[in-house]
């Protein structure tokens, strides 16, 4: 059997006396699409926090890397240290380069960038500029390459900031909640995004639109937290029609993004 390629296991974090996460365990496989969702408090947000180094557990393991004998410690390293492994991270809100085009928006994500004024003036190797032709068309933002960031539609950018993680080439990527505010049509074909993207990366995507979850955990699993902790795992309809879920989470009629 195949080893994870993220490991989670009785992880705990506490804040002033309130447990965010408790004993969480989470295992992400290579070209794995996971959708993760809860209510409000279910320790979501802690979640990607820990994954990514911007907080560390009390204790418990989280490891990184399908060779057990060559996996990375994430506990003892900090943000830069794992986005340089190979794990990016997409916040809720778009965060683009507003008064620079869609195209040097890519430009300066490319991995190994060289600082701003390098990366806007000097000319760039075929490789790259294939390589951001490339995004452009997987993100549906080649006709306007040339248009201000922050002229774009709010879908818009949030493709386009899909795009600069993609750019940095992470092997796994953290997306969470990128259906908020987004119309019905941006929404699927936000959902198309990232079905495309599995399988060449691992993903794991915090939502809460109910029919996005649905159209991107078609083929994959959806992990369900409460309380800081895993309620139920698995298919979408079995997920959803689980008593659990319904009580704390689907029949509130509310749906919490933290």
């Amino acid at each position: 059997m195949a080893h994870p390629l993220l490991t989670v296991e009785d992880v705990t974090k506490t804040y002033d006396g309130f447990k965010a996460i408790t004993k969480l365990n989470f295992y992400l496989f290579e070209g794995e699409l996971r959708t993760v969702i809860g209510p409000n408090g279910a320790g979501k947000s802690t979640f990607f926090d820990l994954l990514t180094g911007r907080a560390h557990p009390d204790s418990g393991k989280i490891e990184y890397g399908t060779d057990p004998a060559d996996s990375h410690d994430l506990t003892k390293m900090d943000e830069v240290a794992i986005n340089r492994l190979g794990i990016g991270r997409k916040f809720q809100a778009p965060s683009v380069y507003v008064d620079h085009t869609v195209y040097e928006n890519l430009v300066l994500s490319l991995r190994g960038s060289r600082g701003v004024f390098a990366s806007l003036f000097l000319r760039l190797g075929s490789t790259e500029t294939d390589r951001i032709d490339e995004l452009l068309k997987l993100i549906r933002l080649d006709a306007k390459r040339d248009w201000k960031a922050g002229l774009l539609a709010h879908g818009e950018k949030q493709w386009l900031e899909i795009g600069m993680l993609l750019a940095q080439e992470p092997r796994v990527l953290l997306i969470d909640e990128p259906a908020a505010g987004m119309t019905d049509e941006e929404t699927h074909r936000t959902g198309e995004l990232l079905l495309s993207l599995a399988g060449k990366h691992s993903l794991v995507v915090v939502e809460h639109d109910m029919a996005f979850v649905r159209q991107i955990a078609q083929n994959g699993k959806v992990t369900v937290l409460h309380q800081g902790s895993v309620l139920c795992e698995g298919k979408f309809d079995d997920v959803q029609a689980d008593p659990r879920v319904r009580e704390v989470y689907l029949g509130r009629g509310k749906h919490g993004n933290r």
